[in-house]
């Protein structure tokens, strides 16, 4: 595959109503005049961009505005950016596939209308719970109605393909309670679902609250119980399981992500965006006023880049790939990098095969089924 035909164009949205407990993104309420210096900013840094090699040397297969929350811009200013997009950068041929995430109660039937005549094809809908306690705790600004509503209403306006998120073990969740979210969101019939478990991110409220003992996170019999169910539910599907977190019917996997998985080339545009471009990887300054001041007097947003060498970004390729249950390609992996997996990892490949944690079929390394549970292990053991 030729990587630089499949490269991912990805704009970061720094802004949300209401910050979530758990969340440790980079984004925050917008003060007055923020979203204005934020579209002005990212439209210079696009004209920035446009303009050095290592970006004229790619064509883009997918465009993804991410967050925060990207639906809290008007839906005319995100139809604004990919029409500045489309204008300044190659894209490969055939449809990209444009993805923008929603949150319920951030965008209404007649801004779906307005992405989708803008060429937005692919929707991500930030739903996480149906269960309007669990909504609470998380501090979402939405219910589960309103949920069901955005689905329904994305739906209408054209989109063939809308995802929605979940996150399981959460504070005080049961299996019992995780089996009703799941028949809820599974009779949506999504085309894509993506399923996380909580993880309590150090600074953040909901890490405060955890070292103040204010609730219970589920136990690891729980949360393994939690998993059996959703591969259960999944199962009486037609979703499958690609990567460790996400399932879709056949067709709908999201093509922006798996670039991220096969340790292809991307562009971040936006604070704090992360940027895969030359064989380095560049990280922007992740403060709004910083980020503006720095594209306005034309200088270089990335606060820090990192080269790896060839033996560390083969391994980094290796344990990205292993998220997909496709796995990595032998041959593929020989022909990019030079280095043979097989012998590369020697003893600690075999252990982990007479383990049962991996299997090695048709010139492909995966995770088993018992390894896809125990995926971080396994992946420590390579990296």
């Amino acid at each position: 595959m030729d990587l630089a035909a499949q490269a991912g164009l990805y704009v970061h949205v720094p802004f949300c109503r209401r910050k979530c407990p758990y969340c440790s993104f980079c984004s925050a309420p917008p003060q007055p005049g923020d979203l204005t210096r934020f579209l002005a900013a990212v439209h210079s840094q696009m004209r920035q961009a446009a303009v050095l090699p290592e970006v004229q040397a790619l064509s883009f297969a997918t465009v993804f505005f991410g967050g925060g929350t990207p639906s809290l811009l008007p839906a005319e200013e995100l139809a604004g950016l990919l029409t500045e997009a489309r204008r300044l950068f190659s894209f490969a041929g055939g449809e990209p596939e444009i993805t923008v995430e929603v949150n319920p109660g951030t965008i209404d039937a007649a801004g779906l209308a307005q992405l989708r005549r803008a060429g937005c094809n692919r929707l991500s809908i930030g739903v996480q719970s149906l269960d309007d306690a669990e909504l609470r705790l998380l501090g979402r600004i939405h219910s589960g109605a309103e949920a069901r509503a955005v689905i329904a209403a994305a739906r209408e306006a054209g989109f063939d393909t809308v995802s929605f998120d979940l996150m399981y073990g959460l504070p005080n969740q049961t299996p019992g309670s995780w089996q009703a979210t799941l028949d809820r969101a599974l009779a949506l019939a999504p085309v894509h679902l993506s399923m996380y478990e909580l993880t309590v991110e150090d600074g953040t409220p909901f890490a405060r609250a955890a070292g103040r003992g204010e609730w219970r996170l589920p136990g690891e019999d729980e949360i393994l119980a939690m998993m059996a169910a959703s591969e259960a539910a999944i199962g009486r599907t037609h979703l499958v399981r690609y990567e460790i977190s996400n399932y879709a019917v056949a067709g709908r996997e999201c093509r922006h992500n798996c670039n991220y998985w096969r340790n292809g080339f991307y562009l971040g545009l936006g604070p704090g965006a992360v940027s895969a471009l030359g064989g380095e990887r560049r990280s922007a300054v992740a403060d709004l006023d910083a980020f503006c001041r720095l594209v306005a007097a034309g200088q270089p947003v990335w606060r820090e880049s990192e080269r790896l060498d060839r033996e560390a970004a083969f391994r980094e390729t290796v344990v990205m790939g292993l998220r997909m249950t496709a796995g990595v390609s032998i041959d593929d992996l020989r022909q990019r990098f030079g280095i043979d997996l097989l012998a590369y990892y020697g003893p600690t490949l075999a252990r982990l095969l007479d383990q049962h944690l991996l299997m090695l079929r048709d010139g492909r390394l995966f995770l088993s089924n018992t390894g896809l549970p125990l995926a971080n292990r396994v992946m420590a053991e390579l990296v």
